[in-house]
């Protein structure tokens, strides 16, 4: 039996003008699943949602969301998602309910059934007593979960979410969580979610690909992601010749990965309390000082670090200089 998916995409790629934000990239979501593209500001991910929602035309390749081609059914597909975009799109001189109703009439939606669709959306995000408040006196946790309502208003099959919790904090990006993994679990339906928040991927996301520079470099479950790196995790912090180091230790059988960033060498293995200290008395044996051990499971940071080379922070770092330097040369430019 052929898997029903919400989304298939093959080799898409949007090329402005030169610079490539996706780069050929290929997968498919199922139906009721919540999918999580991972990666820093600027890798791609929000130029993905783009065009599969219709906002953005693909350069080329293919994309099908609930069996329509997305570049040649706009209106249908449009019919069939709700957005929720990374910057605020609501009206704080309304109410919410207000802003529903508006959200509500652009879709065609009758009178009685926007009634009862508004009831029940903000019976979900639990914001019934506040709806005839100005959205302008909105805390940013009920503004988020009041857009996350208007985009369900009209009941779209594949929901997208576009970094959902950015900038909200700690405890209220926990509550939102909540009610994405709610309102997936309950309703079924198909939410695709863009985040550079580790922690978010590894609560919410059935499967998530992990996308750098363009390109997915790993697409999986969470846990399989962390499971391919094997064992511990142990990095050690040395204050010099850390290459002198990698090189003493590379050829160690029970070493299953190995990557040096920023003065840490961190590596997979099996048992690592009982390599620690082998490893000190290697480092010593070349007269490298390891300042500092430490010791944990896989996580999402060391699955990036283990595809890409790099952290997500100094991604986004480089990702911020780089921007720096082109708003430079324009000026320059004026």
């Amino acid at each position: 039996m052929m898997e029903k998916y919400a989304i298939r995409v093959e080799n898409l790629t949007k090329d402005f003008n030169g610079f490539v934000a996706v780069d050929s990239i290929s997968f498919n979501v199922k139906r009721g699943e919540l999918f999580g593209l991972l990666g820093p500001n600027g890798a791609g991910k929000t130029t993905t949602i783009n065009m599969l929602s219709t906002l953005l035309k693909s350069t080329s390749g293919y994309a099908e969301l609930e069996g329509l081609d997305v570049s040649k059914n706009k209106d249908a597909v449009r019919n069939n998602i709700g957005i929720v975009f990374q910057d605020p799109a609501l009206d704080n001189r309304l109410t919410g309910r207000e802003n529903l109703e508006f959200h509500a009439m652009m879709y065609g939606i009758g009178k009685e059934e926007r009634r009862k669709r508004i009831k029940e959306v903000l019976e979900l995000v639990e914001l019934t007593d506040k709806a005839d408040t100005l959205v302008e006196n909105y805390s940013g946790g009920m503004k988020r979960r009041l857009e996350i309502a208007r985009g369900l208003i009209h009941k779209p099959k594949v929901l997208f979410l576009d970094e959902p919790t950015l900038g909200l904090d700690v405890q209220t990006r926990r509550h939102i969580w909540d009610y994405i993994k709610k309102l997936n679990k309950e309703s079924g339906i198909t939410i695709i979610l863009t985040t550079h928040y580790m922690e978010e991927a590894d609560y919410l996301c059935d499967r998530l690909a992990i996308i750098d520079h363009g390109k997915i470099v790993a697409l999986n479950t969470p846990n399989k992601l962390k499971d391919e790196l094997g064992g511990d995790v142990v990095s050690l912090e040395v204050n010099r010749n850390i290459r002198d180091l990698l090189n003493r230790l590379k050829n160690l059988k029970w070493i299953k990965t190995m990557k040096e960033h920023d003065g840490i060498l961190s590596l997979t293995t099996w048992k690592g309390e009982k390599r620690i200290p082998g490893l000190i008395e290697a480092a010593k044996k070349i007269g490298v000082t390891v300042d500092s051990v430490n010791l944990h499971k896989p996580s999402l940071d060391d699955v990036f670090l283990h595809f890409t080379g790099r952290t997500i922070r100094e991604q986004e770092v480089g990702r911020n200089e780089q921007n720096r330097e082109m708003m430079r040369r324009r000026m320059m430019r004026t």
